[in-house]
């Protein structure tokens, strides 16, 4: 049986991102161009643009690409241990966002790094593939919260009224419930993950590296995740 349109135009769409990965990895996403990337599918311009506009188009496509990527990778680490605790949770899935991230840097660098000059990633097609890891780690911090686990208040740490409104908000938004104290301690788990991975790709370790860089890593984690009990 023949492939259908919609087979024929994924597969096209595939071998696109494909030899875009490459170019991204050894140009970087600003100098990432369409028409190379055309030249070595073997089409001509006019046909290309029928799966990819231009520029822009493959950047979102990319991005889209790695964020599910990423997180895919995150959800069968966090699945694999769904018996245990959700701190191991968090700690199987902390760990497996740095396993991608050092295993494809340069996929890394286009949703981490610096942005692209004269790329707007379209909000309504990136935010949702996005959000899937951090939604997924403040799921679990919400459960510890409502295992009694997680304190709500931190003694001696006050929030700002204006902060704890913009908090109480981003709580809505990713799961933690309306307590704005809760949603800074989520904030607090994702920042610290994104700092030091970025802190390890980003080479500002130094040229080798830190040591021991997985169980580093795993000791920050499980020292927020205590800070959480506090």
């Amino acid at each position: 049986m023949s492939p259908s349109r919609a087979e024929r135009r994924q597969d096209v769409t595939d071998r696109i991102l494909e030899i875009a990965r490459r170019h991204l990895a050894t140009d970087g996403a600003a100098a990432l161009s369409l028409r190379a990337v055309t030249r070595e599918l073997g089409m001509v311009s006019s046909a290309v643009y029928r799966y990819v506009a231009n520029r822009d188009e493959l950047l979102t496509l990319l991005v889209v690409d790695a964020y599910t990527d990423l997180a895919d990778a995150v959800d069968t680490a966090v699945a694999a241990v769904a018996r245990r605790s959700w701190q191991e949770q968090v700690v199987a899935g902390c760990l497996a966002f740095r396993a991608w991230a050092v295993d494809d840097p340069s996929r890394y660098a286009l949703l981490y790094g610096s942005p692209v000059p004269g790329y707007v990633a379209p909000a309504e097609r990136t935010s949702g593939p996005g959000t899937r890891v951090v939604l997924l780690l403040s799921a679990l911090v919400a459960e510890g919260v409502d295992r009694g686990e997680v304190s709500a208040r931190v003694p001696g740490v006050a929030l700002p009224r204006a902060l704890a409104t913009g908090l109480r908000a981003v709580g809505e938004g990713v799961g933690t419930g309306r307590s704005p104290e809760v949603a800074a301690r989520a904030v607090h788990l994702w920042a610290t993950l994104v700092g030091a991975v970025s802190l390890e790709v980003f080479g500002q370790f130094g040229p080798e590296g830190p040591p021991e860089a997985a169980a580093l890593l795993e000791h920050q984690v499980r020292l927020v995740l205590h800070t959480l009990s506090t």
